[in-house]
């Protein structure tokens, strides 16, 4: 029997006209927040509430939550999840709720509208909450608001997940690189400024316990717009890695391999496919060694690149499923971006042993000049230089490649999972000490209002890789 056979599957209700957020403030539970929080022993399982208003296993985020939970259950903690759907298996889960799903078939929030559909996800999941005993509720983007507020009026810590930078730092980011390049972002660009999306994601992030950062890129972001340290939790993201696979002998290491970089990833402005291409245009390598790009162009990007993508050693390869094969004959990812979460392509790199050239807002888990070296955004003569140096020195390159390769264990997604119970604690810590008075709060500019108390009506959150 499949893991999904295994777990209680139940689909909520398709949404209503109660379940549109301009209907939030009528029918909302007032009851006063409990005054004891969750107390499981240090160590002990914990009960979770995992809420993702999205398809769970999807591309992008869908894939970082499926990895997620099932890392957990493999923990040995009881999940609950509550899913707009659910596209691969879980694990054994303790339930399993899709919120868009009926009879076996998702249905797109745009039958319902987008708004409508996440305010009823959030509206099953905060039912499921009060319902429930839980130590602590895990939110995605959107889909959280009445949940956190159900959770703070029974003392349960909620922790809202942050796949990406601030989102007002990620706009302006974004909005800076596409006047940069002359060229206008694309209809629907998650990543354009939206004064509603960002006023809602400033509610959640207020009525949340704490937000959960998976870099110390994504940390900054947060507390450059006035949030308080106490606020922000770090844990990490992980890879699928193969930890026993042997690269000894490795064809890396003959002498005639060709110096090999690569660029994997969606290729938009943001994830800095220009400065790469400038790089190595500058370095010595791009006379004796090639570069390979993989992945898909956003709309008018290619067009803007189109001389630096001309040059000799410069190999345009699409999209490709074989992303461990690609890392796994070549030398160095070549990753400048902008703007990130935590680049899951950094980690599954090292465990092919294909060394990191990244900027500090890619978030990888490296050490700088160990398994990896960092340069900051748009720095393209230090990454010119980094080319250099490794290109040159293949000495220094296999030490690189075997820091990353011992490097692997700390890159799984049950490692990962470690780091996010171990924020799950400190936020229940959190609650205890706020509950006893002896917290110091601070949100910063993440606003003061309920997170429920929201009429507003937009365009899906940021879904993108973190």
């Amino acid at each position: 029997m499949d893991d999904e056979h295994q777990c209680s599957t139940t689909a909520a209700g398709p949404p209503d006209h109660r379940d549109d957020p301009e209907h939030d403030r009528t029918d909302r539970d007032a009851r006063p927040l409990t005054s004891v929080a969750s107390g499981a022993p240090a160590g002990a399982p914990l009960s979770i509430l995992y809420s993702f208003p999205h398809g769970i296993g999807s591309p992008g985020i869908g894939w970082t939550a499926l990895q997620q939970v099932r890392s957990l259950v493999a923990a040995g903690h009881r999940v609950t999840v509550v899913a707009a759907s659910i596209t691969e298996p879980l694990g054994p889960v303790a339930r399993a709720v899709t919120t868009l799903t009926v009879g076996g078939v998702r249905l797109p929030h745009r039958l319902f509208g987008r708004s409508r559909s996440i305010a009823h996800h959030d509206r099953v999941t905060a039912r499921i909450l009060a319902e429930g005993d839980y130590d602590v509720v895990h939110g995605w983007p959107w889909g959280s608001a009445r949940t956190f507020d159900e959770a703070a009026r029974q003392g349960v810590p909620a922790v809202r997940e942050a796949p990406n930078t601030h989102t007002a730092h990620a706009f302006e980011v974004v909005a800076e690189e596409y006047e940069r390049l002359g060229i206008t972002p694309p209809v629907g660009s998650p990543h354009t400024y939206n004064a509603v999306r960002l006023r809602r994601e400033e509610r959640e992030w207020a009525s949340a316990t704490a937000i959960l950062v998976p870099s110390a890129s994504v940390e900054q972001t947060f507390l450059e717009k006035g949030f308080s340290p106490r606020k922000l939790l770090r844990h990490r993201y992980g890879a699928l890695v193969d930890t026993t696979r042997s690269f000894d002998p490795d064809p890396r290491d003959e002498p005639d391999h060709v110096f090999t970089a690569v660029f994997v990833g969606r290729i938009e402005p943001r994830k800095g496919l220009l400065y790469a291409l400038q790089a190595w245009q500058q370095s010595k390598a791009s006379s004796t060694g090639r570069f390979l790009v993989y992945g898909d162009f956003t709309p008018g990007y290619q067009e803007r690149l189109a001389g630096l993508l001309e040059q000799p050693s410069v190999e345009l390869r699409g999209f490709t499923g074989d992303v461990a094969g690609v890392f796994a004959s070549a030398d160095v990812l070549i990753l400048p971006t902008i703007e990130e979460g935590s680049a899951l392509v950094t980690s599954e790199a090292q465990a092919a042993g294909c060394v990191p050239l990244v900027s500090s807002a890619a978030g990888a888990n490296l050490e700088d000049g160990v398994q990896g070296l960092v340069h900051e955004p748009r720095d393209v003569e230090t990454l010119t230089a980094q080319i250099d140096l490794v290109s040159s020195d293949r000495a220094l390159l296999a030490r690189m490649r075997r820091a990353a390769l011992d490097n692997r264990a700390n890159l799984t997604w049950e490692r990962a999972s470690i780091d996010l119970v171990a924020a799950y604690r400190a936020a229940m810590v959190l609650v205890r000490e706020d509950l006893a008075g002896t917290g110091s709060a601070g949100t910063g500019s993440a606003g003061t209002g309920s997170a429920a108390d929201s009429d507003d009506r937009s365009d899906q959150p940021r879904t993108d890789t973190p």
